[in-house]
């Protein structure tokens, strides 16, 4: 369903097509927010699928590419972390992974965090001594480096460890993340009293504290499924018409951790249906394990989607009783927390913006709230920034930055008049017809950039409230000043939840814009220092960018792939290498 502007606003499917977009032009049976959407819908698209399956999981894939405001959607869906286990020529290395599965080598996960991996890699650098140097240090090295001096390392890039002896460690490092920590236990109590036998009370002590290791370990884990690989257990409950999905991972019997999820969805919506769209999109880039387990029945052609994903089988069940249904009530427990907090946010959150609404006499309770703030240095590398609130605390994902293009603008900003920047940024926001219009506009200064921000609006026809906070006497918190059209400026009282509330809003909007401005300075400073590479011209640093893509990959990249780009000869690849990390 397409709106007059072209954007999308809902994505279905139906069985018959016919009978479906029938339903709704019966607008009295309809909810107020669909008749809403019908309200909006001047053209509609239809592609036709041979299968069900098919359809859903087209559905699925326009849903979360597109992100139609009707649908149930899965807002945070990001790329889970895994422990990988290189598989290269030289001895394997233990790191963090993250993204599209590309280099060769065991991978293990997903872990719900990225500390859950930290943390887990930990416990086995210090137990194992694995490596975790990058391929080019390790190929440079010529004596053992500080890992190796603190006993995190067994030092097998200057041979003091054999070959042998590492790939031992390797394994167990490998039955370990596979969960087969009660077979190592045995193996290394062995170890530990022949070791002992032996007079070798060193490596002795070595096993006793891998033992001690993997005792905590398991400790820590709470309920193990030893006899099964792969487990995920989502359960969704739903309360005051918001939903709340908890997701635990369970590979090799381990706990790897849990995630929640808020959907959007609306109110009224069942909760299978949005338990089935929420799996749906959430195994869309996630790999799909061999059996969920849910707190309510699903759909068979969700199943059956997943199976086609996956081609293989794919068993989705609700427990009824021993360790399975105990890790479900357990997922079930977790979201009926993460639930309660959620809503005591929100609760709290709803109560503050309708003391923001009544404090600046707005029509209704905002929605979306639009802060701006600026940063430079003494003009230089001058930047605006956007940063968005509403009910559910800050929209990161709707976060904007403005890098200052007007020649003028920049001038004035070298006589202390930042103004004209405020001017340009609000310009530029307000042209983009493809955002919504915020209920309020906040920005960091004083009279002159509620003037500013006033003109702007005028110019561009629109009718937006907006509150301009300067810093107050000494500049001290809590002795703002806020200042808005046809009203005298004004303070609050230093205890007023309001006033904590709006300082929060100004102070992200502040560090936004500083974090942006100094990435910028320090990419400009980067491509400076980038220019000034003996032996590396103009003509090579255009291969090199176009090669890489941007100077962040060039720095990421080893002295092997640097070679790769034409031109590149190893001595040069060698000085780059050398210059992005000498220190």
């Amino acid at each position: 369903m397409l709106s007059k502007e072209g954007k999308i606003l809902y994505v279905g499917k139906a069985k018959s097509l016919q009978k479906r977009v029938a339903s709704y032009t019966q607008t009295d049976a309809l909810p107020l927010r669909l008749q809403h959407m019908v309200h909006l819908t001047t053209a509609m698209e239809f592609v036709v699928t041979a299968t069900e399956v098919e359809a859903l999981i087209l559905e699925a894939s326009l849903i979360k590419k597109f992100q139609p405001p009707y649908n149930i959607r899965l807002k945070d869906d990001k790329a889970y972390p895994y422990i990988l286990l290189t598989k290269d020529a030289l001895p394997p290395r233990i790191s963090t992974y993250r993204g599209n599965v590309q280099k060769e080598g065991d991978y293990f996960g997903p872990f719900a965090s990225v500390p859950a991996v930290h943390e887990t890699i930990e416990l086995l650098i210090k137990t194992f001594r694995l490596r975790t140097c990058k391929d080019t240090v390790y190929r440079h090295r010529t004596r053992p480096c500080l890992q190796y001096d603190i006993k995190r390392c067994s030092g097998p890039c200057v041979g003091k460890i054999s070959p042998e002896a590492y790939a031992g460690h390797v394994e167990q490092v490998r039955s370990f993340l596979q969960g087969k920590t009660k077979d190592m236990q045995k193996m290394l109590r062995t170890q530990m009293m022949d070791a002992s036998k032996n007079l070798d009370f060193e490596q002795a002590a070595l096993y006793r504290d891998q033992i001690q290791a993997l005792n905590k370990v398991q400790e820590e884990q709470g309920i193990r499924l030893d006899a099964i690989e792969e487990i995920d257990v989502v359960a969704l409950v739903k309360d005051q018409g918001v939903a709340a999905v908890q997701v635990f991972f369970f590979r090799y019997g381990c706990n790897y951790g849990n995630q929640s999820y808020f959907p959007a969805h609306d109110p009224e919506d069942e909760a299978s249906i949005i338990l089935e769209k929420f799996i749906l999109q959430f195994y869309l880039n996630k790999p799909i394990p061999k059996e969920l387990l849910t707190n309510m029945a699903l759909a068979p052609e969700v199943r059956d989607a997943l199976q086609s994903k996956v081609r293989a089988k794919v068993h989705i069940t609700v427990p009824q009783r021993g360790d399975k249904k105990k890790l479900l009530a357990m997922a079930v427990h977790n979201a009926h927390e993460s639930l309660a907090r959620h809503l005591a946010h929100q609760s709290s959150q709803t109560l503050l913006l309708k003391g923001v609404a009544t404090l600046f006499s707005l029509e209704k309770v905002p929605e979306r709230i639009e802060i701006y703030d600026n940063s430079h240095t003494q003009g230089t590398m001058p930047y605006g920034a956007m940063v968005v609130a509403n009910a559910q605390g800050f929209d990161k994902k709707s976060y904007r930055t403005f890098s200052i293009k007007n020649e003028k603008q920049r001038a004035l900003l070298y006589g202390g008049d930042d103004y004209a920047m405020m001017e340009e940024v609000l310009q530029r926001r307000f042209s983009n017809q493809d955002l919504p219009l915020p209920d309020l506009i906040l920005l960091d200064g004083g009279k002159g950039h509620l003037s500013t921000g006033d003109r702007v609006l005028k110019e561009l026809n629109l009718t937006v409230p907006l509150v301009a906070i300067s810093k107050g006497v000494d500049r001290n918190a809590g002795r703002e000043v806020f200042h808005q059209e046809g009203k005298s400026s004004f303070q609050l009282p230093t205890t007023d939840p309001v006033l904590y509330y709006l300082q929060r809003l100004r102070d992200e909007a502040h560090r936004f814009a500083i974090g942006t401005h100094r990435k910028g300075r320090t990419k400009n400073s980067l491509r400076s220092s980038f220019e000034s590479i003996d032996g590396v011209g103009p003509k090579r640093r255009r291969a090199l960018l176009e090669h890489f893509g941007d100077l962040r990959e060039i720095q990421r990249a080893s002295i092997e792939e640097l070679q790769k780009v034409e031109g590149v000869t190893e001595k040069i690849a060698t000085t780059l290498y050398n210059f992005f990390h000498s220190e």
